[in-house]
């Protein structure tokens, strides 16, 4: 069955995307704690002193939690959507959005250690 997707343009591609990141800041307070994250630690990576491309690697590497909140905001919406009663495969579902967080964090934690250790010659 084919349905009759809208055609739209970028200018309303990005509206949408404006409004996704608008409501996961209002309603994810995980979200604003991985933005916070981002706006200190992306302080704390252009104030090391290390070249421009160790500090560009550290500040591109705080996205990687960013993305992954999201992703895991999109899976707990759809799964709310499909039912808002106890189901193993909705706890499941909601358990590895959860998982790709934390790994997130991570290897985000791992990028640091070997960016810095790399940086100041500890290795």
């Amino acid at each position: 069955m084919k349905l009759n997707k809208p055609k739209h343009n970028l200018f309303k591609n990005s509206m949408y995307a404006v409004e996704g990141f608008i409501d996961i800041v209002k309603n994810e307070t995980s979200f604003k704690w991985q933005l916070l994250m981002l706006f200190v630690m992306g302080i704390v990576a252009w104030n090391l002193p290390v070249s421009f491309a160790h500090s560009s690697i550290l500040f591109l590497s705080l996205f990687i939690p960013i993305l992954a909140e999201v992703a895991n905001s999109a899976i707990e919406r759809v799964v709310d959507l499909v039912t808002k009663e106890y189901h193993i495969l909705a706890k499941q579902a909601k358990d590895v959005g959860a998982t790709m967080v934390l790994l997130s964090l991570v290897v985000t934690a791992l990028i640091w250690t070997a960016v810095l250790l790399v940086a100041f010659g500890l290795v």
